[in-house]
């Protein structure tokens, strides 16, 4: 059992080399109410069954905070609530953060919106995260928004701007304090 420290907002890593015969799946469980796991509870991210697991820590320093999307469109969506919903998944997924504190306000067939010197259709967006901010994830939630604007409601993914920001934990407020404390 090993737990070394890795990069990024995944915190820890934790690797279980069991032997054969053994049930990862229910050593993970047995692991999982140890002291050191209670602290900071994980996922699984890979399983065999029978060999090895890993599982990403989530350090709540690290991984908990405001993933949110703030979009604007001027067309009108074909069914809103689904298209956010899709959205909030989409946030939790390509940011590796927990659904729950994902937030997602969508204004459609705002009139006055250009792209390009065109009011055909297009969207711009602005998603704010502790951490989780970088390239790959950047591309990854891109290409997810874009292609949900495109089945929602026709929006060309070459007529879409979303900008990333990366917010300190003390510039982002939540149950009346902030992350920061």
């Amino acid at each position: 059992l090993r737990r070394p420290l890795c990069g990024g907002n995944l915190g820890s890593l934790l690797n279980v080399e069991v032997r054969a015969g053994t049930n990862a799946t229910a050593l993970l469980a047995c692991l999982a109410s140890t002291e050191a796991l209670l602290i900071s509870p994980f996922r699984v991210t890979s399983s065999a069954g029978r060999g090895s697991v890993k599982a990403a820590a989530c350090d709540s320093e690290a991984n908990d905070g405001d993933p949110s999307l703030i979009l604007t469109t001027n067309v009108a969506l074909s069914d809103k609530a689904a298209f956010v919903k899709a959205c909030s998944a989409a946030i939790a997924t390509s940011l590796s953060k927990p659904e729950a504190y994902v937030a997602v306000c969508v204004t459609d067939g705002h009139e006055a919106m250009s792209f390009g010197g065109s009011t055909d259709p297009c969207a711009l967006g602005c998603v704010y995260s502790i951490g989780a901010i970088n390239q790959e994830n950047n591309g990854a939630l891109t290409k997810a928004i874009s292609e949900l604007l495109a089945a929602h409601g026709a929006v060309p993914a070459d007529r879409v701007y979303l900008n990333f920001f990366d917010v300190p934990r003390a510039n982002c407020g939540w149950s009346g304090r902030t992350f920061a404390g």
